[in-house]
């Protein structure tokens, strides 16, 4: 008798399971946002009914800083700059320093303008693009300086804060210091 009701209780689940399905639409779906998302364009305002006042969520929070950054503790003006010549120093240990990376990135990013000895005789001074590159040894250099004008730039130098991390632009300030004491 047992088996009977075990039977009877295994076909009517099966019969219930069944029952509902469609051929002609999907089923329940667990998430239905998940499969059926709405498509938006690349760089398109997001409509207000997604984020309040439509860009809200695109938004980082307030006071939040990118992973991996550190701020900069001298800002780009005249004043941090003479505040960075006199008193930022590198904070890079002896171990930490690499004359050999410092000279490939010098090489990719400064060389071109300022010249592989430093003397501000790159291929674009040699062609006249750019005028007025100085000779590291005609000028009074410090680490923190140096590191404060690859920073932010200065003059027709632009900055390089996006090609360079901020160890690198260390490792760069390290070789300059190196081609202005040769």
């Amino acid at each position: 008798m047992k088996t009977i009701y075990k039977i009877v209780a295994l076909v009517g689940v099966s019969v219930l399971t069944t029952s509902c399905f469609n051929k002609e639409r999907s089923n329940y779906q667990f998430m239905p946002n998940m499969y059926e998302s709405s498509a938006y364009e690349t760089y398109s305002e997001v409509p207000t009914t997604v984020f309040k006042n439509g860009k809200e969520g695109q938004l980082p929070a307030e006071g939040s800083i990118p992973r991996g950054f550190s701020p900069e503790e001298y800002d780009n003006t005249p004043e941090g700059l003479a505040m960075a010549r006199l008193n930022l120093k590198s904070p890079l240990s002896a171990e930490e320093k690499d004359l050999e990376k410092g000279k490939e990135l010098y090489t990719i990013y400064c060389s071109v303008c300022h010249g592989g000895a430093g003397d501000g005789k790159g291929n674009l001074v040699k062609k006249e693009k750019f005028l007025g590159v100085p000779n590291y040894k005609d000028r009074e250099l410090t680490e923190g300086g140096i590191y404060h004008v690859i920073t932010y730039g200065l003059n027709s130098m632009g900055s390089h804060a996006n090609q360079l991390t901020q160890h690198e632009r260390w490792l760069v300030t390290d070789y300059v210091l190196k081609l202005k004491s040769e």
